[in-house]
């Protein structure tokens, strides 16, 4: 088969045409003034993101799972905790509850693939009477020993099992993470509405987010602090590791900035016990000079989604991606639903098209969380998805002819799907005719 032409999955290098002498620029003087770990051009970027954001703070940090993980940590959640989590995304989500000593409770994704606030809900509480019921267990263990002893002590007191009460924090349940998956704000509103109910603290991961609005808010602007993945694949890319946390909590920040340089404010006097999770110099100057253009690429994401949505409408066994009403996606990536995924995705990598999966297996799924004790069938709507979804080629310098490339490719695969159905379903019926 002749490839008629060649589609990358993402194209960094045409990104970086246009403003090399610009980032050339910005690297020397990192060389020149020796300000490699942190400092002034790590400072020049904060000074930049933080309103870019809509808010007060930005603390940089090595990567976006350091800032996942720093803002938990922030926020005094650990050992004993739970955190809800989208069992939809990408793990370092979930990872950052873990490395923190807390325990993931997964829920399920909504038609825009973020998490479904109806079901949060319904896993707080959940959660709580499994908790309740393990408490009220180890309780009465402790009674019956006691009574063995021959010391009776309030038993009535020891076993009441009240449920979880609205104003009431959740004991263990401590937060939710709500993922702004793909570049689509999650419905913020009814989560901080829950959040305000049952006293928890919202830390947005908005790794793939950078710019998304929702009702004119930026995504990591609306909770306790919001998280970012400066992964160079990323809307807007470092040209290495790097993320950051905004927030316009003050105290949190401060102690933030301090947890990422060893717990220190002053050279060798150590407040807390903290860790090395300083954002490169090289980084802080390459993605303070990015920004100034990332308006104009994700007006090109939402350009090129338009064109791809103008497409591929009406083709049979594709859904494309929805916008939630009220809410500017940035497009991170363009994902749509097809029958015979796996079919489509040869079928267009044999005609020079790359594709991704984002992502092949629900976290509850993954072997690193068996210990958890979820089952297959236990999200099925994530689990649905995760068959059916394929991101195609999305990225600013993306051309039309190439997304018409794309999409002719996709209309072609569907067609010869049809036919074939078609084909099996005339040679039935003319077995079954035989038969009569």
């Amino acid at each position: 088969m002749k490839i008629q032409m060649k589609v990358p999955f993402l194209n960094l290098t045409a990104q970086y045409r246009p403003i090399k002498d610009e980032i050339a620029v910005a690297l020397q003087e990192v060389l020149d003034t020796n300000a490699f770990a942190g400092g002034p051009m790590v400072e020049r970027f904060e000074n930049v993101f933080a309103p870019f954001c809509q808010t007060e703070h930005t603390i940089g940090v090595g990567s976006g799972t350091d800032a996942l993980w720093m803002a938990l940590l922030g926020l005094e959640i650990g050992d004993g905790d739970t955190v809800i989590v989208p069992v939809n995304t990408f793990i370092a989500t979930a990872e950052a509850v873990s490395l923190c000593g807390a325990t993931p409770v997964f829920v399920d994704c909504d038609r825009y693939y973020n998490i479904d606030v109806e079901k949060i809900a319904a896993a707080i509480q959940k959660t709580e009477v499994r908790r309740q019921k393990s408490e009220v267990r180890k309780q009465n263990s402790e009674v019956r020993r006691q009574n063995s002893e021959g010391t009776r002590q309030g038993r009535g007191d020891r076993s009441q099992n009240s449920g979880i009460r609205s104003g009431e924090l959740a004991d263990g349940i401590r937060a939710i993470m709500p993922v702004h998956l793909y570049g689509q704000p999650a419905n913020m509103d009814e989560i901080m509405a829950l959040a305000g109910e049952y006293g928890l603290a919202v830390i947005e991961d908005a790794c793939q987010a950078h710019g998304a609005e929702y009702k004119g808010r930026r995504a990591g602007s609306i909770g306790d602090a919001g998280c970012f993945s400066f992964y160079p694949g990323k809307n807007l890319g470092a040209y290495g590791e790097a993320g950051a946390i905004v927030t316009n909590n003050a105290e949190l920040a401060a102690k933030l900035r301090m947890f990422r340089d060893h717990g220190q404010q002053k050279k060798y006097y150590h407040s807390i016990i903290g860790w090395n999770a300083r954002m490169d110099g090289f980084q802080g100057a390459v993605l303070a000079t990015k920004l100034k253009y990332l308006d104009e690429w994700t007006k090109k994401r939402r350009q090129n989604a338009q064109l791809y949505n103008e497409l591929l409408a009406g083709v049979d066994g594709i859904r494309t991606p929805k916008e939630m009403p009220h809410t500017s996606s940035v497009y991170h990536l363009y994902v749509i639903q097809s029958d015979d995924r796996d079919g489509l995705q040869h079928y267009l990598e044999q005609n020079g098209i790359a594709t991704g999966l984002h992502y092949p297996v629900p976290l509850h799924l993954q072997e690193a969380y068996s210990s958890l004790g979820y089952e297959e069938g236990d999200f099925p709507v994530a689990e649905k998805a995760a068959k059916r979804i394929l991101s195609l080629p999305m990225f600013p310098e993306l051309t039309e002819e190439q997304i018409r490339y794309v999409c002719d490719k996709i209309s072609e695969f569907r067609r010869q799907e049809s036919g074939v159905r078609s084909q099996e379903s005339g040679d039935r019926s003319q077995e079954s005719g035989d038969r009569i």
